[in-house]
């Protein structure tokens, strides 16, 4: 191949995965649309159903952030759920590489991602910048709205019906409840003493003032484990 063919190959292949990445870009904007759609729709049917059963400071809340952020806040538990502005790929020893699905079309395995956080309510409410989240899940969704899950008592085989699965309002919400009953059974457990034995004054005057000392559901713990 000579110079000038080697050159308009390399920019082809450019505009190649250029215009890949862009079209997975607008499938994954579309996708969390679709997911702060199935939030809100969560929330006023959950308000619905617990209006008369529970204080109104424990019915579940859905703020939307912006394009790539939103919330939702039940009894003390805040999900933040967030899209990456950016496209992905996966090592080479990721399970997705065995699937005929990548394997016969490599462009697959471009994806778009969304990552659930799980936040105490109370670490915004009091600005304790120091507290804990943790992530409970991501979803990933490539070209042609395919999508796997991973994360806390989400799908087992990860990866498995990638080829097939598609990000429907209904797939939406499944993810989207698991992770909120993941959430809300996530208790906060009390720290080691050893770990809290000890306080600077700086911190126990945010103790005092807005109860600042750093808070973790599992602080201390390993998070692992409690993948139940």
């Amino acid at each position: 191949m000579n110079a000038k063919k080697k050159e308009i190959s390399q920019l082809e292949g450019m505009i190649l995965k250029t215009n890949l990445k862009q079209e997975v870009y607008r499938k994954t904007v579309s996708s969390f649309a679709l997911l702060k759609e199935v939030l809100k729709e969560i929330a006023d049917d959950y308000r619905e159903k617990l209006k008369d059963k529970v204080d109104d400071n424990v019915l579940p809340v859905f703020q939307e952030k912006g394009l790539f952020e939103a919330e939702f806040k039940i009894g003390g538990d805040l999900l933040i759920f967030s899209m990456h502005s950016n496209v992905f790929v996966f090592n080479r020893e990721h399970p997705i590489w065995q699937l005929d699905y990548v394997k016969n079309a490599p462009m697959n395995s471009y994806c778009g991602v969304f990552s659930i956080y799980n936040f105490l309510a109370d670490s915004f409410k009091y600005n304790r910048n120091e507290d804990l989240g943790y992530l409970i899940a991501r979803i990933f969704v490539n070209r042609e709205n395919h999508f796997f899950v991973e994360g806390k008592r989400q799908t087992g085989e990860v990866v498995k019906d990638f080829g097939s699965d598609e990000l429907t309002k209904e797939n939406m919400k499944t993810i989207i409840e698991i992770a909120i009953q993941y959430a809300v059974d996530f208790d906060l457990l009390v720290p080691p003493y050893d770990q809290v034995k000890i306080v600077t004054v700086e911190q126990m005057h945010a103790e005092i003032n807005h109860s600042r000392i750093q808070t973790g559901k599992r602080l201390g713990f390993k998070f692992n484990s409690d993948d139940i």
